[in-house]
Parts: C-alpha cells; structure tokens; sequence
C-alpha cells in the first residue's frame, strides 16, 4: 500500500495533468468560432472528469470547479451557478438517506434481513433468494454501499455453518456466488426507486434543469417503470447465480432455525424500531402516491390534489417531513427523539457535493451551447431506428461504467444525451431514462459499483468469477431496459417515439439563442 506521501506524489501528477489539459484546450482549441464558452464549457467538463476519475481531489471538492471556473470565464454568473447546487433533487437525498440511517441505527435492517432468511431459508437456492431478497429491497431505500455492508457478516455466518457440516471445498463455490449475490441484488434493487441509487436523483435533476417546460417524474411514476425491471433482472440473476455456483454435490438443508436463532438473539421488537418502521412506510407510501400514477388502463389520483396548489408539493417536501418527524417522534430514551443532530453528521456529503457539481455543469452545458454542438456531431445517430438507438447507448452507458464512478458519468452523461435528443429531434426522454438506468447496471469489475469492490474485498472471489456472471447480467439488462423502455416506458411517461415534444422544442428553441 503506498504511504500518504506516496499517494499525496500520485494525486498531484494527476492535478497537474489535468491542469495541463485544460488550459491546453482553452488555448489552442476553438470548437465553435465566435463561442469561446463552447470551448471553455468542454475544457471544464474534461478537467472535472478527469479528477473525478483519479480521484486527484476529493470527489466533493473538484465539484466545486463550476462555482469557480463558469463565473471567471464567463460563461454564468456566480449567483446562477450556486443555485443549482442546492434544489428539491438534494433535500429528497438527504431525507432519504436519513431514513437509511435511523433503520441502521435501531438494527432495523438487520431485522428485516434476518426475518426475510427465517422465511426463506433452507436449501442453496432459497438461501441465494433470501439474500437477493433482503439486499434488493434495502437498497431500493437505502444506499447500497451500507446494505453490502450490513449482509457480509450475514452471508460470513452462513457459509459458516454450511463449511462446518460439508466441510469447506464443498461449499467454496456456492460462497463466491452468496457473495455475488449481495452484491448484484444491492445494484438491481438501486435502480427501482428515485433514491436508491444516486444516478436516478441525477437524472431527476438534470433533465429538469435542461428541459423545464417538461412535465414532472414522480417518485410513483418511476417506481412504476422501474420496478418490473428490477423484478426481471433479479429473477435471472437468482437463476444464473444458482445455476453456476450451486454446491458440486448435493448438500443437506441448512436448518432454517439457524435464521430464527438469529432474528431471536436480537431480542424483542423494539419499540424504536417499530416507530422508525412505521415512518418507513409512511415515507415509501406518501412518495408512490404523492401525484398521480397513470397506468394506461388505470389512473390512480395522487394525495397532493387536496391541497391547493398541488405542484408546489414535491418528493423532495416529502422526504424533509419524514425526516422532521424522526426528529420528533421520541424513543424509550428519557428526553431522546429516534434521531439526533449526530446522524447528520454521518450523511456522505462528498456525494451530495457531487450532485451539485453535476448540476452545475448541465446548466454549463445548455447555458453555453455545449450540448447542442456535442449533439450536432453525433447527428448521425438520427439515421438508426429509435430501438436500436435506445439498445445501443444503453450498452455504451453500461461498458462505460464498468471503469468510472456512476453518478459522475451519468452527470457527464446526461447533458451530451440531452443535446442528441434535440439534434435529432426524438423525445429525450427515450434516451435519457435507459441511460440512467443502464448506469447502475455494471456487474463485472469490482470497480464498477461500491457493492461490487466490498464482496470481491473479502478476498473471497476471483476476478474471473464477477468478470463472468457480470457478462451474462449486463447483456440481459441492456436487452430489458430497451424493450421496457420501447413498450412499458412510452405508457408510463406518455412518450410517442415519432414525436418531438413541444416542451423539448421550446428548450431547443431556448437553447440556440
């Protein structure tokens, strides 16, 4: 491992390179002549990517370079640039992870695992959905760096107990795919909910941003496209990573009293975590039902509709309620609410920074031309049928992210997107969703997802095992983002793949001044 004045040598080559590369481009290319800021813009966009790929600065600080670069270069004024980073898209995030906090806490999600596994467990098989179950559904709420966490010791104390009855050559391999397990189901349950993963949040904002005139995504809408993709994607995987890592030979059951002996050293249900449960269901049915879900044959109302003016109700009100209660709400603790000022200290904020960062530089990218010039060279891409269009920049997103940080490519991502929709005048929303969507969809490299870097951590998998179950997960997500996308997605978000929204005409419009 290199010492900190290694990796301090290590971290300022990178800063300089990527110095270096800026002002290169700021003096010696011109990509659009008479708009510097096209340019400038780009030279930005490469600078922060770059760091954000190294690492050369942490990732919170180098989304900061807007506040700085966009003002000094003329491009936007400070004002304007330091409004983005601070909107609904954030205060939904941190309520949400606030939430993920208080079940962690009070042992919440531990709970619930084990509850889950005391139903299900028993034989391989059941024991792999058992754990695909319990990471899925957590991380559809809750960050699924912390899920991955809070199952390995789990997962550790099963494959335990199988080595202590078959001995350990006979399990080896049904270990490594317990492991995978966890870590595939954390990325698939992510992509179900705004806020289980925050490439979906990135999205959110970022198209509000580029295309303001366009109707809302809410949290009830996309929960309702996504969920039967996660559904899909988990039901193959649970059969591919049983069918290549079941035990060699047949095993015996594993008792499903070793769950129960577990959920049972927890003790009783504490009175805290049936309040903080109760709040989660509250949170999860105020957000799906906050406005209204048309589902082709039904149209549900949505709650908001009571109040006067429903549209100034977001999920981002939503999700600060909640959390205003968990302050509230008290626990046993004389004078003590569920949550204190000290879980605030615990939020990642490196990655809210990140948000902003990314927003910041979308605005940059429609402010200044960048997406529309961006948008005008890949032009040709007009010319494919909108399937295959939606199939092959879903399998670009998903290669891309294997190697870089999710929701920062998905931020780089999404503005050059953006500009192809409106180059070549197909509803953005086509191309944007998959794109969002297939960001999370990177099984192969322990780079690729934090979930994936904590189970191959253990030392316990192969490169070779994740490289191939990945491959075989990848190419199924890519093939059922775009056929959802191309049928379920166009009722959902009322997309006609023919038509060029009048909301996206008034950006374009908007933009070419």
């Amino acid at each position: 491992m290199a010492t900190l004045e290694q990796k301090t040598t290590i971290n300022m080559r990178f800063i300089i390179i990527g110095l270096l590369a800026f002002f290169a481009m700021i003096l010696l290319v011109d990509l659009q002549p008479g708009k510097p800021e096209v340019t400038y813009t780009a030279a930005i966009a490469l600078l922060m990517a770059f760091w954000w790929v190294t690492e050369a600065l942490p990732i919170g600080i180098t989304s900061f370079l807007p506040i700085i670069l966009f003002p000094m270069l003329g491009i936007l004024d400070g004002k304007a640039i330091s409004n983005a980073y601070i909107n609904y898209v954030i205060f939904l995030f941190i309520g949400g992870f606030v939430m993920a906090l208080a079940m962690e806490k009070w042992n919440l999600h531990k709970r619930i695992a084990l509850k889950v596994l005391s139903i299900v467990g028993g034989s391989p098989f059941m024991i792999l959905l058992g754990f695909m179950l319990s990471s899925a559904f957590l991380s559809m709420w809750m960050s699924n760096t912390a899920t991955a966490m809070m199952m390995l010791p789990i997962a550790f104390s099963v494959t335990a107990a199988l080595e202590e009855v078959h001995g350990e050559a006979k399990i080896s391999s049904f270990a490594a795919g317990l492991l995978l397990s966890i870590a595939h189901a954390c990325s698939i349950g992510g992509i179900a909910t705004l806020v289980g993963t925050p490439p979906n949040l990135s999205f959110l904002r970022i198209f509000e941003i580029i295309f303001p005139g366009a109707p809302e995504i809410s949290f009830g809408q996309w929960i309702t496209f996504a969920f039967p993709i996660t559904v899909m994607i988990f039901i193959f995987s649970l059969f591919l990573l049983y069918y290549m890592y079941r035990p060699s030979e047949k095993i015996e059951h594993l008792d499903s009293s070793f769950f129960k002996k577990r959920y049972k050293e927890m003790g009783k249900v504490s009175p805290e975590q049936k309040r903080v449960f109760v709040l989660f269901i509250l949170l999860a049915v105020l957000w799906v039902f906050r406005s209204k879900l048309d589902l082709g044959v039904i149209t549900l109302p949505g709650w908001s509709s009571i109040f006067k003016n429903p549209k100034f109700i977001n999920d981002g009100t939503v999700a600060i309620f909640v959390t205003l209660l968990l302050f509230i709400v008290p626990s046993t603790k004389k004078k003590e609410a569920l949550v204190g000022w000290k879980i605030m200290l615990k939020l990642p904020w490196h990655i809210v920074f990140l948000f902003g960062g990314g927003f910041a530089l979308a605005k940059g990218f429609i402010d200044s031309g960048l997406s529309t010039y961006v948008g005008s060279l890949l032009s040709g891409a007009g010319s494919l049928s909108p399937t295959v269009l939606v199939a092959t920049l879903t399998g670009m997103m998903s290669l891309l992210t294997e190697f870089t940080s999710n929701t920062a490519t998905t931020e780089m991502m999404l503005p050059i997107i953006s500009g192809l929709a409106l180059e070549i005048k197909i509803n953005p929303l086509l191309i944007m969703i998959p794109i969002t969507l297939a960001a999370s969809m990177a099984f192969m490299f322990p780079i690729a997802t934090p979930p994936n870097a904590i189970v191959f951590g253990t030392g316990k998998l192969k490169m070779t095992q994740m490289i191939k179950t990945g491959f075989f997960i990848n190419l199924f997500s890519i093939l059922i983002i775009t056929l959802m996308t191309m049928t379920w997605g166009t009722i959902i978000f009322d997309i006609d793949p023919s038509v060029f929204p009048e909301w996206a005409k008034e950006a374009l419009q908007g933009s070419s001044h």
